[in-house]
């Protein structure tokens, strides 16, 4: 095989990854634990949050989720600015491998 020929399928194989990623990061994940309902995107960006509760007061649930839903997003940039540092040897400069 030529060096042209490993060149475009190498460009062929990055435009596949780059729109693999477009794709997961356009989806939504759901998780479910007890009276808790949080939705997520590719980016690892929490987007929506229930609360099913009786026993909390009405007024108090929407300022609840907003809480969570910063805290959640804060915790995982920490998650993949930690992920990032260590696993950086590893990548030799390329990030977003992890």
């Amino acid at each position: 095989m030529n060096i042209q020929a490993m060149m475009k399928q190498a460009q062929k194989m990055q435009k596949d990854m780059l729109a693999t990623k477009d794709e997961i990061d356009k989806m939504t994940f759901e998780g479910k634990s007890s009276f808790v309902t949080v939705e997520v995107n590719g980016k690892k960006e929490l987007t929506n949050i229930k609360i099913d509760s009786e026993n909390i007061e009405k007024d108090d649930i929407e300022m609840l989720q907003d809480m969570i839903i910063v805290a959640v997003n804060e915790a995982m940039k920490k998650v993949d600015m930690e992920t990032e540092k260590k696993m950086g040897k590893y990548t030799q400069g390329m990030p977003g491998l992890f």
